[in-house]
């Protein structure tokens, strides 16, 4: 089929290239010329595994086009994909649709007749009922994405779910037809009304949030009481009612989806007249962990940062990304150098994203040039390559070997083994001789 698709950052871009993938003829539309020129090039302006690899291939071959021509789009496309951001609107919880509303409008004043315009981003519920009643002369359907960033591609070609929200048996067969690949290699799809299908997506993420919230407050009763959280999650992740998943304590969440998703959904449920106070709760747990990152800094540098050299190993709000929007990170590194601290930052793909962000950071080209002489050091992006970092090596690089680890996800009986002060969140702070031992001797070396 010839498929439009409006909007080519993240959501967009990574659409376009997958439904190309799938055997259809893609337009990409975008307001930015230098944006579409560059995704036309076979640049992709963010960190995307695969993603790049997939646009050159297909813009190659003729499969995938971009344009910033709404009239073009409207000529080409059977049906069109709307990709365009929802953030919180200033001064409010809630989710600003100015952009979603401006593309169904430009798409709308273009499309042929029959034609079917589908909503992807993620909006409060009642949005999709009101665009089709401005619609006139096409159908929409609303098809709410479940991407994970790093794993875009694999979750757009093989997903866990597809929702139709539709109106029409009609919407719902162009739908079958679009995603026929994927429901033939035994994708479960469900099939929905309007406001269904848009609770799906923000009541998944909500889940989401809440159950990484719980295991924080968790966490807390753990330092409070003297127990283990991780111990405690892998007991009750064995309930298969429970499960394992988004049980590992830390820092919290972050990023363009989960914070300002579950603070538009509260919102909206409060237009409804519903309440979903307990989401409000789950934020202000997930920013207690941000908290507990810099009081224990502090603790860790003798009660104050001020002069104190840090090295921040993270930047991104999770892995496989470069993505620092509402990053855990870069607000524990910001305020700690509010306080006086000399941070440096190291981060293997979002270096770049942050010195835009944050310039009075300092940054490193490497985990070994950020831990050159610090006096702590915070883990707090879970990438890989930090779990590698060998602790003997380590030590002998900083100027005190003290770690907190924000993550949950690095070996405690290696650093300790190693003569690291080694903290998590949520676990006893270690009296191991081997620790004691590193940090005294370290210390009479003037170190």
């Amino acid at each position: 089929m010839r498929l439009t698709v409006i909007g080519t950052g993240y959501l967009g871009a990574t659409h376009a290239a997958c439904m190309a993938e799938l055997g259809h003829e893609v337009l990409g539309v975008d307001v930015d010329p230098e944006k579409v020129a560059a995704l036309q090039g076979g640049h992709v302006p963010f960190h995307e595994p695969g993603l790049p690899e997939l646009i050159r291939k297909h813009t190659a071959s003729g499969r995938l086009r971009f344009t910033t021509d709404y009239a073009e789009a409207g000529a080409f496309g059977e049906v069109h994909f709307v990709c365009v951001g929802t953030p919180q609107r200033k001064g409010s919880e809630g989710a600003d649709l100015t952009y979603v509303d401006a593309a169904f409008a430009a798409i709308a004043g273009h499309a042929a007749e029959g034609s079917l315009l589908v909503g992807k981003s993620t909006v409060p519920v009642g949005t999709a009922e009101r665009l089709a009643a401005l619609c006139e002369g096409v159908e929409v359907a609303w098809n709410p994405e479940f991407l994970r960033e790093g794993f875009a591609v694999q979750d757009t070609l093989r997903p866990d779910r597809l929702v139709f929200g539709v109106r029409s048996s009609h919407a719902e067969t162009i739908l079958r037809t679009v995603y026929a690949p994927v429901l033939d290699a035994g994708t479960p799809v469900v099939t929905a009304d309007f406001p269904t299908a848009e609770l799906v997506k923000t009541a998944a993420n909500a889940f989401l949030a809440t159950k990484i919230s719980f295991i924080n407050a968790m966490a807390e009763v753990c330092e409070a009481a003297g127990g283990d959280v991780g111990v405690l999650a892998e007991a009750i992740g064995h309930d298969d009612r429970i499960g394992k998943k988004f049980l590992r304590a830390g820092v919290g969440f972050g990023g363009g989806c989960l914070p300002k998703d579950i603070r538009a959904f509260a919102h909206r449920a409060d237009e409804l007249g519903v309440s979903l106070a307990f989401l409000r709760e789950v934020d202000t747990i997930n920013m207690r962990r941000r908290d507990k990152v810099v009081d224990l800094a502090r603790e860790l540098c003798g009660g104050t940062v001020l002069g104190a050299r840090i090295a921040v190993l993270g930047a991104a709000f999770k892995p496989d990304s470069d993505d620092i929007r509402d990053s855990p990170a870069l607000n524990v590194a910001a305020r700690l150098r509010l306080d006086g601290a000399d941070v440096t930052v190291y981060d293997p793909e979002a270096l770049d994203n942050a010195r835009k962000a944050y310039p009075l950071l300092g940054y490193a080209l490497s985990a070994e040039e950020a831990l050159v002489g610090a006096d702590l050091v915070l883990h707090l992006t879970e990438w890989p390559q930090f779990r590698e970092i060998d602790p003997e090596r380590a030590a002998q690089l900083v100027s005190r070997p003290r770690i907190v680890d924000g993550r949950g996800t690095l070996d405690a009986g290696r650093w300790t083994a190693a003569g690291w002060h080694f903290r998590a969140l949520g676990r006893p702070a270690p009296v191991g001789e081997g620790t004691l031992r590193g940090l005294q001797g370290r210390e009479k070396e003037g170190k």
